[in-house]
């Protein structure tokens, strides 16, 4: 069996003395994965850097088999960003998120595209921060767990909704929402486009927001964790922002 497809590198671990086990997320086939023969020589190894964008090709002899990878690289996106540890970061929580969210070989072109637009931002935008965010809350959505921020849980309002309900996932009014407030997560405006420029607390309560769907919704169901790259991520985030991640 054989197959060629874009993809993109999300994570990759060694094998034996010289190969890579690396894991890409292709426009077409999904999530996948294959062995890489010498994936450890450093040129090798440079050209399947996590983010950057390949013409990979997968063989093997039967589909359930791991296969082998090989690739031609199109763009060298982790380059971009080695002076911005940041950016790296970011770069690093996406890619993880992709690797341990999407279930493997099942074709996902919106999380793929979405991805790819997060890491040409990271490159060349100064709204990456928020284009991490959008990538979060479209991964939620193609996982099947997206939020409803559209009207008031409780009174159907499509006004003043500044809290999110954390059984629910949907939106709910000032109102309707003050006597639980505590136990209610917050709703920053730029998620429902009413605020053009969002504050960084704006933006860590966005990633608070979608770091609890994807852990309750998404990871917690099979007893695992939110990646620790993505932890790392915030975490450096908020000390950026001078706010307690929490």
């Amino acid at each position: 069996m054989q197959w060629s497809d874009e993809g993109i590198v999300l994570a990759s671990r060694a094998h034996g003395e010289r190969a890579l086990v690396v894991q890409v997320l292709t426009r077409e086939h999904g999530r996948h994965a294959g062995l890489l023969r010498g994936g450890q020589s450093p040129k090798i190894r440079a050209q399947w850097q996590i983010g950057n964008r390949l013409v990979v090709t997968w063989r093997a002899r039967l589909a359930e088999h791991l296969g082998f990878l090989t690739g031609e690289l199109l763009e060298a996106h982790a380059a971009k960003l080695l002076d911005d540890r940041l950016r790296l970061a970011a770069l690093a929580a996406a890619a993880s998120l992709a690797a341990a969210a999407l279930p493997e070989r099942e074709p996902h072109p919106r999380a793929y595209r979405g991805l790819l637009h997060l890491i040409e931002a990271l490159a060349a935008d100064d709204r990456w921060a928020i284009a991490y965010v959008e990538w979060e809350m479209m991964l939620l959505e193609e996982l099947g767990f997206g939020l409803d921020l559209s009207s008031c849980a409780a009174t159907g309002a499509t006004h003043d909704l500044v809290f999110v309900s954390p059984r629910s996932g949907q939106a709910v009014s000032a109102a309707a929402g003050a006597p639980y407030r505590e136990k209610l997560l917050p709703l920053p405006g730029f998620l429902r486009g009413e605020s053009a420029t969002p504050s960084p607390r704006d933006v860590l309560d966005a990633l608070r927001l979608a770091g609890f769907f994807l852990e309750q919704r998404v990871f917690a169901p099979h007893q695992r964790k939110l990646p620790a790259a993505r932890s790392r991520y915030v975490d450096a985030l908020a000390k950026v922002f001078a706010i307690p991640a929490s």
